[in-house]
């Protein structure tokens, strides 16, 4: 992985008339701005002042109620997380400061890609292998396997020391080994005031992509997820791979939307899928 990887770091603002967090992600130039409450004008008025040339693209999560709002102020909805707030959608709305992270070459291409993902016939499932819930003693392994599988990831997955900080902040793995050594790896990361979960950190080695290794793990944490109380699920996968978008579009997950040139991945800024899935049956 990139050497150059660093931690993003998450900055809460308190004025009188309003809340906010704000990420500063600078190793993929995004701020990312969240869990906001109070008046938006205000709100608003702060990112203008923190959304700076360092940065080329600024992310909020919108609740449905204020899109309007943000549009008219000039963001765009390039995606949605269904039920994100406890069962209402969160908008995800996008404003930047550079033309090139604007422009994608490669959507026309990644369209085809996800009309291909719709078509395509599950395949069937192995015997479910034997799976177990990642612990702080795995931190060293699950580095090795995201170095291997990655050569630029958008968290520093490869430093043990941040995949045990993110294990205590409430991010459930789960792990597949063979002959005592981590061959595929996913996880949850948990947001327990929403009730809801990012399934990432999704990897496998090569030579054991097949029989469903990835969706055997994804149905294994939805299950977990359940067991916590958590209700809703979401994912956000690379627009060019195949593979995992077809994993999410097979375990039921709806697409979303796409988010242009959203992150450094794999081994360059890549557009990215949004998908979204309720774990419980709805009501109506």
């Amino acid at each position: 992985m990139n050497d150059k990887q660093v931690e993003a770091v998450e900055k809460a603002y308190h004025e009188v008339d309003y809340t906010f967090t704000c990420t500063f992600d600078r190793f993929n130039e995004r701020i990312r701005v969240e869990h906001y409450d109070g008046n938006l004008r205000s709100i608003m008025s702060r990112i203008q002042t923190i959304f700076t040339k360092e940065f080329t693209k600024c992310i909020l999560k919108v609740k449905r109620e204020h899109v309007s709002y943000f549009l008219s102020m000039g963001y765009t909805v390039e995606g949605i997380i269904e039920a994100y707030y406890s069962g209402s959608d969160a908008y995800l709305m996008t404003l930047y400061n550079a033309d090139w992270r604007r422009n994608s070459l490669s959507w026309l291409e990644e369209d085809q890609l996800l009309a291909a993902v719709r078509s395509k016939q599950a395949s069937s499932l192995t015997k479910k292998p034997l799976m177990r819930k990642g612990t702080e003693a795995d931190a060293e392994a699950l580095a090795v396997l995201y170095q291997n599988v990655f050569d630029v990831y958008p968290t520093p997955m490869d430093n043990p020391h941040y995949i045990k900080k993110v294990m205590k902040n409430d991010t459930i793995f789960f792990l597949i080994e063979d002959k005592d050594r981590i061959v595929s790896a996913a996880s949850a990361e948990v947001n327990r005031t929403y009730k809801n979960a990012e399934m990432t950190d999704c990897a496998t080695l090569l030579e054991h992509r097949k029989g469903g290794t990835m969706r055997h793990l994804i149905m294994a944490l939805e299950q977990e997820l359940l067991r916590e109380k958590i209700y809703y699920a979401y994912s956000i996968a690379r627009s060019r791979s195949f593979g995992m978008n077809a994993v999410l579009q097979q375990l039921g997950y709806k697409y979303g939307g796409r988010l242009v040139n959203n992150v450094r991945i794999f081994k360059d800024w890549e557009n990215m899928n949004l998908w979204s899935k309720p774990l419980i049956k709805s009501a109506e």
